[in-house]
């Protein structure tokens, strides 16, 4: 049983499109994802997504960020058999999006909290995939996937990422309560299946 952390790029934007609650109109234009149980990224293009479904089978905990709300939505349309909202699901931005009163942007916790800065943002990515950019798409999601694992096991080890806010000199520390999952042992899953 796997977690994978995982990111969705888009075909077009909200400006697109005629009504803008139709998530599944902005299409996928790649996905990246991360397995921990393979400790490898992958990508897929639109016409793969079935084999990110398989991944997805079985999974003990599916980690992104700003999922429940974006990449679910997006998603879900081309999911054959999952029902992507009823997978165990820790979207990062949930906690501190709570404790701010605001949903903080992914680029502005990893500034602050691993020092490194996202390789784009949605909008390029949407261009890159219009003009055939398809490398520098795929890179960019995986920079994505990456940052937001990174963040996660920041999270875990720490209790606390951090914010740079526009009112302090100092970055802002955001308490979290991320944690492992517990390993599955041979006779836990023995019980889950019998």
């Amino acid at each position: 049983m796997d977690e994978i952390v995982f990111d969705v790029e888009t075909q077009l934007a909200f400006s697109d499109l005629a009504n803008r609650n139709d998530f599944g109109g902005l299409g996928v234009s790649v996905l990246g994802a991360y397995s921990y149980r393979d400790d490898k990224f992958y990508t897929f293009n639109a016409d793969e997504l079935a084999d990110f479904e398989e991944l997805l089978k079985g999974v003990r905990r599916v980690i992104g960020y700003n999922i429940r709300h974006f990449d679910y939505p997006v998603l879900q349309p081309h999911m054959k058999t999952l029902v992507l909202k009823d997978l165990p699901t820790l979207d990062l931005m949930t906690e501190p999006a709570q404790g701010l009163g605001f949903r903080p942007k992914l680029d502005d916790l990893a500034k602050a909290t691993l020092g490194v800065s996202k390789s784009g943002h949605g909008l390029q990515a949407i261009e890159w995939f219009r003009t055939g950019q398809f490398d520098l798409l795929r890179q960019y999601c995986l920079d994505d996937v990456k940052i937001t694992r990174d963040l996660l096991e920041f999270g875990i080890k720490n209790g606390h990422i951090m914010l740079e806010s526009r009112y302090e000199s100092a970055p802002r520390k955001i308490p979290v309560s991320w944690s492992r999952l517990s390993p599955i042992t041979a006779e836990v899953q023995h019980s889950l299946f019998t």
